[in-house]
């Protein structure tokens, strides 16, 4: 079910990581940001609602959905009490499901439901393109993350490991060059149609979005 889900999130444009265990849960969250997080209650080392709890108690103010076969009034009433956002029971409509992480990702005020704008250029996840007035590229799965990581933040430097994690998740190993491979490729889509938008690197540190003002 877990890669069912992680399969329908990233074909919309939602990058996502899977784990299994309440201590990867949390290691995961202490070493990335996240923009939401759907929670299963019934998870190997105990119960996930104690996972929120520590969140909540640390003032973390991550979007939560539970996702549970719990579906009992009292087990409703625990998960928003310990500060879950949403509550959804098993089995469940995969649309649905989508639609409320949406919501979730909206409250976060990170999610772009349709298309993400910088200078020229214009991303559109739901079809993994990139368009400079009327011409188009189709991106990678990796091109099409680091670019929306990138254009979110509005020519703000973005460290290198923040684009890797975007791109390939936590739990996906990748060569050091990768994230570099994958900036080139995107210069040149971008370079390909003629958009004034650049990728500007700092060295050691990471990528940012730029834009020429030269025709």
């Amino acid at each position: 079910m877990a890669e069912t889900i992680r399969a329908l999130l990233e074909r919309n444009g939602i990058a996502c990581d899977v784990v299994g265990r309440r201590d990867e849960a949390a290691a995961a969250l202490a070493d990335s940001s996240y923009d939401a997080m759907i929670l299963d209650r019934t998870l190997p080392d105990g119960d996930g609602l104690e996972v929120l709890a520590r969140l909540r108690a640390a003032r973390a103010s991550i979007p939560c959905m539970i996702l549970t076969a719990r579906d009992a009034l009292g087990d409703r009433v625990d998960g928003l009490d310990a500060g879950a956002d949403d509550y959804l029971t098993k089995p469940f409509d995969l649309e649905e499901m989508l639609a409320r992480t949406r919501a979730l990702l909206r409250r976060s005020q990170l999610w772009t439901p349709t298309e993400v704008t910088f200078g020229d250029m214009r991303v559109v996840p739901q079809s993994s393109s990139v368009f400079v007035a009327n011409a188009c590229m189709t991106l990678s799965q990796a091109e099409l993350q680091i670019v929306l990581a990138l254009a979110r933040n509005e020519g703000r430097v973005v460290r290198r490991g923040t684009l890797e994690a975007a791109a390939w998740g936590l739990s996906n190993a990748v060569t050091p060059k990768a994230l570099d491979v994958a900036i080139h490729r995107l210069r040149a889509k971008l370079l390909a149609l003629r958009s004034k938008v650049s990728i500007t690197n700092t060295k050691g540190i990471g990528y940012a979005l730029a834009v020429s003002e030269d025709d």
